[in-house]
């Protein structure tokens, strides 16, 4: 498929992938279809172990959703143009591949939100994140109401979105938004380095280990504890494990496959 507004680059088993809308890349219903379905791609290309989302430009990770198209729409194309988001983010979320946020810059609204269904978020010392949705007489309705406060706790979670102020990197670390900040011009390198890592480990574990805790947090603690020892029988019965536990005994490096 060609991509209007994404760019592709695949190299050492990590996928970097740039929403291209300059100068803010807002988020449209065309972003949303293209994306999903590069995900999709992804998820079953050999070649790609992580990935890496970024924003094109210094100016701005994803400034929120297209404000232009949503105003143009009755409440019916809003409610598909929503359950389009809602499907992408899912879909990144839950993707059998860890995925990185590379934040260079404004991640407002469904920017915001594109963040937080990844796995990890890297951003840049000129990252800037807020939910002005209140603020515009809307809420998050890409997920962010649920997402934020699992990361952040509901408390933090209310007085972000009520108030919608703007908060710099530094704040957004010291609440857990983000795993690190590094100067702009070490974003996508660091964000690669990370993926890079990520792609060398065994599939089958991180798969397994995504799984537990992205299904695990929606449920008590019980049932998360099954989930965990379902996902734990899977990754002790892949190949990968068999080699890591062999090289760890007769004490040598591991040599996986992804099975």
């Amino acid at each position: 498929m060609n991509y209007e507004y994404l760019l592709l680059e695949i190299k050492q088993k990590v996928a970097l992938v740039t929403i291209n809308r300059p100068p803010v890349n807002p988020l449209n219903s065309q972003v949303f279809f293209e994306l999903g379905h590069l995900i999709g791609e992804l998820e079953v290309n050999d070649q790609v172990g992580a990935i890496v989302i970024t924003g094109k430009g210094e100016k701005a990770f994803v400034a929120g959703a297209d404000v232009k198209e949503m105003a143009s729409k009755d409440i019916v194309g809003l409610n598909l143009m929503n359950k389009h988001s809602r499907n992408t983010f899912s879909l990144i979320e839950n993707v059998n591949k860890p995925v990185i946020a590379a934040i260079n810059g404004l991640a407002l609204g469904g920017g915001l939100e594109l963040a937080l269904a990844c796995d990890l978020r890297i951003c840049s010392n000129q990252a800037k994140f807020s939910f002005p949705e209140v603020g515009l007489g809307i809420i998050p309705g890409g997920g962010g109401t649920q997402r934020l406060q699992k990361i952040v706790g509901q408390g933090i979670a209310k007085e972000l979105i009520f108030f919608g102020d703007m908060i710099d990197a530094n704040r957004a670390l010291e609440l857990q938004l983000v795993n690190k900040v590094v100067p702009q011009e070490e974003l996508i390198d660091e964000a690669f380095n990370w993926a890079r890592k990520l792609a060398q480990k065994p599939l089958v574990a991180l798969q397994m280990a995504k799984v537990a805790i992205n299904h695990g947090s929606y449920v008590d603690l019980e049932s998360g504890l099954t989930i965990e020892a379902s996902c734990f029988a899977t990754a002790f019965s892949s190949e990968d494990a068999k080699e890591g536990l062999s090289a760890f005994t007769e004490k040598r490096k591991p040599v996986y496959i992804g099975r």
